[in-house]
């Protein structure tokens, strides 16, 4: 009689929590559900900390981190020197000490004085120790273009970190992934490297937080079509979408996919839709010669040569270093530039 009385009281809390949950759905940034995961982060695990240059007092430059040095303190949220090895050294022995570190490079070409750190002993250290020691990082890095930054403020280094071995590369596009997300990096056992496209810090959806998507590793299929199948991620899943929407009024049906990890890759949610489809392009922001869209571009032929009518497709930046911000508009894929990039293909095959 007890248990039933607990069961009955218990689902009516439950459904009173749903209520309240839907009543609390609201337009939320990503920069707020990164904030968000932070501070439930902190909340629930005394390990977590997080520190990098200005992510204490100030908040972050993007103030991703605002408040959190306020609700826990200046030993669990800290600003680190202007060092970025330093910042990973120092990860490293935290992580191999037990703690479960989240810094950030405050900007992706900030990231470059700490490669070495990266490569050489964050990727390196479960295979070195023959799996006996786990580094539970989680590097935040505020990546791409689109915001009108100066030099060393708009690069996509993930070419450079999907290249190492050891290393789980993630990116959400939309604030759900982006808690979601960076809740389960956090909690991942291995190092991560968070790339968070700045032009999308600021984009909203009407969500409750907390919220949990699909797993960081499985990519998604944001919008379903039949004609071609338009892989993107990060920064470019909105203008792949918009693509999408234009291409429509033109009499194209072209199928969005959401990468979300670039390393691993999905290889069979891609492989499914491009058997659907029978073409692929693949677009990113960074410059096309050795970008990451070369790799995709030779996995999806590999595994879906019989169903391709048409090669595979890079629609990309350019092969320059990324321009001043009065050029930045002429360099970044747009939907008009995708369009007449998809309008090589012979239609007819």
């Amino acid at each position: 009689m007890t248990s039933g009385t607990q069961a009955s009281t218990g689902t009516q809390a439950n459904a009173a929590s749903g209520e309240a949950t839907a009543a609390a759905a609201r337009p939320v940034s990503m920069t707020t559900a990164l904030n968000t995961a932070l501070r439930d982060a902190l909340a629930a695990d005394d390990s977590v900390v997080v520190y990098g240059e200005d992510v204490g007092r100030l908040g972050g430059v993007f103030r991703v981190t605002d408040g959190l040095r306020e609700e826990f303190g200046a030993e669990r949220v800290w600003d680190s020197p202007l060092a970025e090895s330093g910042i990973i050294g120092t990860a490293v022995g935290m992580a191999m000490a037990g703690m479960r570190p989240v810094v950030e490079m405050q900007f992706d070409a900030f990231s470059y004085p700490a490669f070495e750190q990266i490569v050489s002993h964050v990727a390196k250290m479960r295979n070195r120790t023959r799996g006996q020691v786990e580094l539970p990082i989680v590097i935040r890095i505020p990546c791409a273009g689109d915001i009108g930054g100066v030099e060393h403020h708009s690069d996509s280094s993930e070419a450079y970190w999907c290249a190492t071995p050891g290393l789980t590369v993630v990116t959400p596009s939309n604030p759900a992934d982006a808690y979601s997300m960076l809740r389960e990096a956090i909690a991942s056992p291995d190092p991560i490297i968070f790339m968070e496209p700045k032009s999308r810090y600021w984009s909203k959806d009407t969500l409750t937080l907390p919220v949990q998507t699909a797993s960081m590793y499985e990519a998604q299929v944001v919008r379903e079509g039949s004609d071609v199948t338009l892989l993107s991620y990060g920064p470019t899943v909105r203008t792949a979408l918009a693509t999408a929407e234009a291409g429509a009024e033109e009499g194209v049906s072209i199928e969005v996919i959401d990468l979300r990890s670039l390393s691993p890759f999905d290889d069979a949610t891609v492989a499914a839709s491009v058997a659907k489809t029978s073409r692929a392009a693949v677009l990113h922001e960074a410059a096309q010669f050795c970008g990451y869209g070369a790799e995709v571009a030779a996995r999806v032929t590999e595994r879906c040569f019989t169903s391709l009518a048409a090669p595979v497709l890079r629609i990309t930046g350019f092969d320059v270093p990324f321009p001043a911000p009065k050029l930045e508009e002429f360099y970044l894929p747009t939907p008009d530039r995708i369009l007449d990039a998809l309008d090589k293909w012979e239609w007819e095959l």
